[in-house]
């Protein structure tokens, strides 16, 4: 796909890995419309793309509500005319361990409370958003793309029973509706990051980066640039179609 005046949606887009995808997008001259839950982050993004010259739209959107999807991406198809793109980026954690076990007895446990929440943005806002903008791809004839972000704790990582499990079923998405929305001209794909220097990330301890840099292969963290151009090639590789890229230097859980 030429992504030069393409309308992508990119959910959790005001900050983060989302916002690094968002200005390599916007290099590439694509027409944007950015979905979060903050709008004071949301209106700062659109300000640090204004310099690119490329339309940005932002929206308010809790991805878990389905009302709020269904409204958002409305309003973009009804602004733009067409969908091209989008990127499930939106996500949360809720880390815990299932059993927090102490001297032989059970302290802890992860609450239900924990489980759904990070299902229900992680898995529930993944689809919900892939099935309005399949709709919407079919509907005004687009040409489109759908990039679920996964992670490399979709192999199961201790302490993140939730978020492991939304994100293997992220990339199991990505597998089925390659299979389905093909004969629509629409093409998926899946980015399964490692550790990334995002703004959250690199507010840690200098200790505890060097720790987690030094239990990676190429002995660094990763760009959120490093993933915008993985987005980007899934996007402009007409090939590809249901496949999980892990991008992790190296790193395998």
């Amino acid at each position: 796909m030429e992504l030069r005046d393409k309308v992508v949606v990119v959910t959790g887009g005001a900050q983060g890995l989302g916002l690094a995808m968002a200005k390599g997008l916007a290099e590439k001259g694509a027409k944007l419309a950015l979905l979060d839950v903050n709008e004071e982050s949301l209106a700062s993004a659109a300000e640090s793309l204004a310099s690119t010259g490329v339309e940005v739209m932002t929206h308010r959107t809790n991805v878990a509500a389905e009302e709020e999807v269904t409204g958002a991406f409305e309003a973009i198809v009804s602004r733009f005319g067409q969908l091209n793109g989008l990127i499930n980026n939106a996500g949360i954690t809720r880390d815990g361990l299932m059993l927090k076990v102490k001297d032989g007895e059970i302290v802890d446990r992860m609450s239900l409370a924990q489980w759904q929440l990070v299902i229900d943005v992680n898995l529930t806002g993944s689809f919900l958003c892939g099935r309005e903008a399949a709709t919407h791809m079919i509907k005004t004839g687009s040409e489109g793309v759908i990039v679920n972000i996964s992670s490399i704790s979709k192999a199961g990582n201790m302490g993140q029973t939730n978020y492991s499990a939304t994100k293997a079923g992220v990339a199991a998405m990505t597998v089925s509706w390659a299979k389905e929305l093909a004969r629509y001209n629409i093409r998926t794909g899946a980015i399964a990051p490692g550790f990334m220097a995002t703004e959250m990330v690199m507010s840690m301890k200098p200790e505890a980066l060097e720790k987690m840099s030094a239990g990676i292969p190429l002995k660094r963290l990763g760009d959120p640039a490093e993933i915008a151009q993985m987005a980007i090639t899934i996007f402009e590789n007409d090939y590809i179609s249901g496949r999980v890229f892990e991008v992790d230097g190296g790193l395998r859980w």
